[in-house]
């Protein structure tokens, strides 16, 4: 959803397998990229695309080059298919309204859980086949799928129906999410069981996934990672928090650029180490675009995409 300028862009794109691997109200599929070097520890990432859940694909150019990155850190890739909940105009309008919207939000982001959760258990089932240890699977996503895999760990953890299809011993070796949230039906954040290893990755002057949060009083708001952070924390549960001064939903898609960041975290997880961190951080390669100043009606409207 927001254009990037890093040199993977100019690589060979990889190829991927294709797998159905549930039924909806269409066929759901995911692509697996195989790495030529795999990990010795057999690790894999699921990512899961943003577009704001009206839009996007599981292999949009965004998503193979968020692939080659980690192909090439010899992770095993698996880009998935989720229903879009927003993509029926009608159903939008009709619900137009602030307070009908967070709603609608909530809908959309809990069939995508869903559908996130059936791909988790798939990809379990075919571990063998696949070559990966179910153990040691990273969800990861971008603005509408950074919510929907931190949305996911929340529901594992409070035992939500949304994740009810994952495997019961299941918990996803460690979570990042590029500008997400949570939605929330209740006044705040609560975690029941503890959370996976969470890196959250957010621009201080986001409005389209909110840096602390979107909804009215008595209704569903979706928490950005602001208070996501002030959440866990509350709960003494260590994650990582990496925070832009200056920019705003740019960071959904800075997963390529970031591979070592991602990495560092990754390998520090995986090897049993639970760190904390809490750091302000610039980039060169990350600078504010028209998407800076952006908001969320200003998305879904159109207003604003052009200059």
């Amino acid at each position: 959803m927001v254009p990037t300028d890093i040199t993977a862009q100019s690589r060979r794109l990889p190829e991927c397998n294709t797998y159905s691997y549930v039924e909806r109200d269409s066929t759901l599929f995911l692509d697996v990229y195989r790495p030529d070097n795999p990990r010795p520890d057999r690790a894999a990432v699921i990512t899961l695309f943003g577009g704001g859940f009206f839009a996007g694909a599981r292999n949009n150019q965004h998503q193979k080059e968020t692939a080659q990155a980690l192909l090439q850190r010899g992770f095993t890739v698996i880009s998935i298919d989720y229903r879009l909940g927003l993509r029926n105009k009608e159903m939008v309008a009709a619900n137009s309204t602030l307070f009908k919207a967070t709603g609608l939000f909530q809908y959309c982001i809990d069939i995508a859980v869903e559908d996130c959760a059936a791909a988790v258990a798939w990809v379990c089932s075919n571990a063998d086949m696949l070559d990966i240890d179910p153990s040691r699977i990273i969800l990861t996503g971008s603005s509408a799928g950074a919510i929907t895999v931190l949305q996911l760990d929340y529901s594992r953890s409070n035992s939500l129906p949304e994740a009810s299809a994952l495997p019961s011993d299941w918990k996803p070796a460690a979570v990042v999410p590029y500008s997400g949230g949570i939605m929330c039906r209740k006044h705040d954040l609560k975690y029941a069981t503890a959370p996976a290893p969470t890196m959250l990755m957010h621009g201080k002057k986001d409005r389209i996934v909110n840096y602390r949060s979107f909804g009215m009083p008595l209704s569903s708001k979706l928490f950005g990672a602001k208070k996501v952070d002030k959440a866990m924390n509350r709960q003494d549960i260590a994650h990582w928090f990496i925070r832009f001064d200056g920019i705003g939903h740019e960071v959904a898609n800075w997963l390529p650029g970031s591979i070592d960041l991602f990495c560092s975290f990754a390998d520090l997880t995986l090897a049993g180490r639970i760190t904390t961190l809490d750091a302000d951080m610039t980039d060169s390669n990350l600078q504010p675009t028209r998407w800076t100043d952006m908001n969320m009606l200003q998305m879904y409207t159109g207003a604003g995409r052009r200059r």
